[in-house]
């Protein structure tokens, strides 16, 4: 691995850093970005303007090329970005979907007047992408979709019918299109007869009911479908070719879906070290110590292993599977952490007012929402089928699910 920056990723962290010194307020002990907060209102309110702030300094959209928009840079100019942006107050949690999975699939599969009619306003903050991917009935099983399109006319005037529901969809409720994969032969093998569109969320017959999580926010969603219609020209690849047209979203969302929100090795340890037992300060427990040591050990782990895709993105290659390793980890990490933090506060532990307990109740909102994120973007379960299978080189599972009419399937009922 190589630790340094070239002259040119110095310069541009440089770049980067007089800017957010210039426009955003540094972090200070507790301080956290805003993506946490249950005021989604707010955090739109907030979203927009910091986003096309960005956009006109250069540091939105610097991947893409720059006929769309971007800067056209390598993506280790994205990493240095977020390291810097990292260390100061920024709204977060509106436009990373859209940006880092959306709109790449777009600019993969549109066509160039669909290119250049989306990418633009996306990067500026006018407007606001979801994904709708998951069901209630497929689980994990993203190819295990039921969410039906039946195609209505022929040629370049045809329609398409949905009718279905998707479930677990960020911001849905405040979006302004969205990317649809749907199934449309019920005839085909499980992972052929899917077709992928984009719409917009304001389209006639959607319904988004927000869900209302354990630790307070509703950030996820309900999406209905009821006779919604979306014309042939917002079809994106081949008819039966979805999965195809998934994978590049699900590559880009291992990009999109970061390392765990705090609190992290550093919340616990000033916790640990202001906290006093019965037999004396925390920081002289054994047990407390064991535990910090292990949670210290897998944060230098997760830092070298960024450290080492850093590395290859600096080199121009793509990272590949192995970094299922590191949501894996931090995720595992971030739940235990949380509750141990509750823990260590005693009955303070149950209280969940933030003015009250320690960090602003950021270990108690942490163990509330840490189940869901070892959910999101992938569950512990498919993330060690990913790295047991490519990482590992071990055996893959018999799957009879791939072979055969998706209707013969006990999902595939209709």
């Amino acid at each position: 691995m190589d630790f340094t920056d070239t002259p040119e990723e110095a310069a541009f962290r440089v770049k980067a850093r007089s800017f957010l010194a210039e426009n955003a307020q540094p972090k200070a002990g507790g301080d956290r970005n805003l993506a946490t907060g249950a005021d989604k209102s707010g955090m739109l309110a907030a979203s927009r303007p910091w986003q096309a702030k960005k956009a006109a300094a250069g540091f939105a959209g610097i991947t893409m090329a720059k006929e769309y928009g971007g800067q056209g840079l390598s993506p280790i100019m994205e990493v240095i970005y977020r390291q810097e942006e990292a260390e100061f107050i920024a709204p977060r949690g509106v436009y990373e979907i859209g940006l880092g999975m959306c709109i790449p699939t777009m600019l993969a599969y549109a066509t160039e007047e669909q290119k250049q009619r989306y990418a633009g306003p996306a990067l500026r903050g006018e407007e606001i992408w979801c994904q709708l991917f998951s069901e209630p009935a497929g689980g994990s099983d993203l190819a295990g979709l039921r969410t039906r399109a039946d195609r209505d006319g022929d040629g370049d005037d045809a329609d398409w019918i949905i009718n279905g529901q998707k479930i677990w969809t960020s911001g849905a409720q405040f979006s302004d299109y969205g990317i649809l994969v749907t199934r449309s032969d019920f005839d085909a093998p499980k992972h052929k007869g899917l077709t992928f569109f984009f719409l917009s969320m304001k389209s006639p017959g959607i319904e988004v009911r927000p869900i209302r999580q354990a630790s307070g926010p509703a950030n996820f969603n309900e999406v209905y479908f009821t006779d919604v219609r979306i014309p042939d020209s917002q079809r994106l690849g081949a008819i039966g070719e979805g999965w195809k047209v998934s994978l590049t979203t699900l590559m880009n969302e291992r990009f999109a879906v970061g390392v765990a929100p705090p609190p992290d090795f550093e919340e616990v340890f000033d916790l640990a070290r202001e906290t006093e037992l019965e037999d004396g300060p925390a920081l002289d427990n054994a047990m407390v110590r064991d535990r910090l040591a292990d949670w210290y050990v897998r944060k230098q782990g997760l830092k070298n292993s960024h450290f080492r895709t850093m590395t290859a993105m600096s080199r121009g290659e793509t990272p590949g599977p192995e970094s299922s390793i590191n949501k894996l980890v931090s995720a595992t990490k971030y739940q235990e952490v949380s509750f141990f933090g509750m823990e260590l506060q005693e009955m303070l532990g149950i209280v969940t007012d933030p003015d009250t307990v320690a960090l602003d109740g950021l270990f108690q909102s942490g163990a509330l929402s840490s189940p869901g994120y070892r959910i999101a973007g992938g569950t512990d379960e498919i993330l060690r089928n990913i790295i047991a299978e490519r990482v590992l080189g071990l055996p893959q599972d018999v799957r009879l699910d791939k072979v055969g009419s998706f209707r013969d399937l006990p999902t595939g009922d209709k």
